[in-house]
């Protein structure tokens, strides 16, 4: 195969990625015009953004399991498709429910599309160098989706209007489906294996309502009723789920995968890495906007150093990887990120931007760095035939260490005596999620690199 032809399949998958994470950022910046123009009341608008993370998160592992079961290949287009319809459905809506239940519809698009994609790239990719550059290059394009989701969601308000939020979406869908059918080859079906709807039940109840609690958490506190009914209620269900699993003919997640250090070590790291940086974005936007003044295309800006920084760690940790191997990659990039955090913590609210640009870069290039080698951690120890299930579950976990860091950042500003201590209070308990992740690596990442 030419070598030009060869990145199609990274090209295709990366388009779908990218086009989940920037519509998760970019209606951020859009949800209060929405509000104004459709009259929607306060619990309307917050469905408009959490109504779309509930089905996303809580539908990943169904989404890797009928990947598994269907074809990756398949129920990645099905999703792309399902994400594009939706999105103009989004963008024609008239009122605020058929927009919220429009965007219920992408969630479950999005929910589709993420599972397959690290399928998809270890199916095309079997030999290590290159696959580990697109693991890499894929998870870039999360941070990258990030930070210009709030530039370019400003940019297409102030200009063309919201709905251009959600029309952008129809070309890149377009796009990626059109490479996906003609890039990727066709996956391996395995129809004689059940969905075991009962644990997929469980599982979708677990994680939707951590997530929802999650939410609330940043908005209610952390003692509120309905967050601790919540979370409560996610552990039951969660433990319901386990049980089934050690039931079932045929689990989702079998307990021997479950039992590897390797996928159940490198499933926790990206929670944490997630939490350390997406806790990071929240607070520094909100500082950026609310205590500095700047506007939300100014905040994407100032947030740009974090975002430079992913692409090009992701290509240097793919390339090294094959001389390295994971461990050394994932333990020095949490150190560096847990570095920055740190820095940003004693540099204390009121430091100069220029003195944030530093830790800004060090976290954004720590955390793409480890990515690559976590991600081919994770997918590494699982076997073929569950590879969609295991990249559910690491994107799974990774979006509740989002959501958590989120909920934590959002508390602590809020509850802290001052916005300079919530601030440094949250770089710290970054920077700690950071360091308990490289010695995790240090401990369940293979140390060896890989020879195929």
């Amino acid at each position: 195969m030419r070598e030009q032809r060869s990145w199609g399949p990274l090209l295709a998958v990366c388009a779908g990625y990218f086009m989940v994470i920037l519509d998760v950022t970019a209606i951020n910046v859009a949800v209060p015009v929405i509000g104004r123009e459709l009259s929607a009341s306060l619990t309307g608008i917050q469905w408009i953004t959490d109504g779309y993370t509930l089905v996303f998160a809580g539908f990943l592992l169904t989404g890797g399991a009928l990947g598994d079961r269907l074809g990756n290949r398949r129920v990645f287009c099905s999703g792309v498709a399902v994400f594009t319809v939706a999105s103009a459905a989004c963008a024609l809506a008239p009122s605020a429910p058929v927009l919220v239940a429009a965007r219920l519809v992408e969630g479950l698009g999005a929910a589709l599309i993420v599972p397959g994609s690290l399928a998809l790239l270890q199916q095309a990719y079997p030999e290590s160098a290159a696959r580990s550059r697109a693991f890499g290059l894929w998870g870039s394009m999360a941070g990258i989706a990030a930070a210009a989701g709030p530039l370019l969601g400003g940019l297409l308000v102030s200009t063309v209007g919201w709905r251009w939020v959600f029309l952008i979406n129809l070309p890149v869908g377009a796009v990626c489906l059109a490479l996906t059918l003609r890039q990727v080859a066709p996956s391996p079906r395995r129809a004689a294996r059940s969905l075991d709807w009962p644990a997929q039940c469980a599982v979708v109840a677990a994680v939707a309502l951590l997530t929802a609690a999650l939410n609330e958490a940043g908005r209610r506190g952390w003692t509120d009723p309905a967050v601790l009914a919540g979370v409560g209620l996610a552990v039951l269900a969660a433990a319901g789920f386990w049980v089934r699993e050690r039931l079932a003919r045929s689990p989702v997640l079998p307990p021997s995968m479950l039992r590897s250090r390797a996928m159940s070590g490198g499933a926790v790291i990206g929670l944490l890495f997630n939490f350390g940086f997406y806790g990071m974005v929240f607070t520094a936007s909100l500082d950026f906007q609310h205590t500095r003044g700047f506007s939300a295309l100014g905040t994407g800006l100032a947030l740009f150093p974090a975002v430079a920084m992913t692409m090009f760690a992701s290509v240097l940790s793919g390339r090294l990887s094959r001389r390295t191997g994971d461990r050394p990659l994932v333990v020095s990039g949490m150190t560096l990120a847990a570095l920055g955090l740190a820095g940003w913590a004693v540099a204390g609210a009121e430091a100069a931007y220029p003195l944030l640009v530093a830790p800004m870069m060090a976290a954004g290039f720590g955390t793409s760095f480890a990515l690559t080698g976590s991600t081919a951690t994770v997918m590494g120890a699982a076997p073929p035939a569950y590879s969609g299930a295991a990249s559910a579950l690491f994107n799974t976990t990774r979006q509740i260490g989002s959501a958590t860091g989120v909920a934590v950042g959002g508390s602590l500003l809020a509850s802290a005596t001052d916005h300079g201590t919530g601030l440094r209070t949250s770089m710290a308990i970054g920077a700690l999620a950071y360091v308990t992740a490289a010695c995790l690596a240090w401990r369940c990442v293979p140390a060896a690199p890989e020879r195929t």
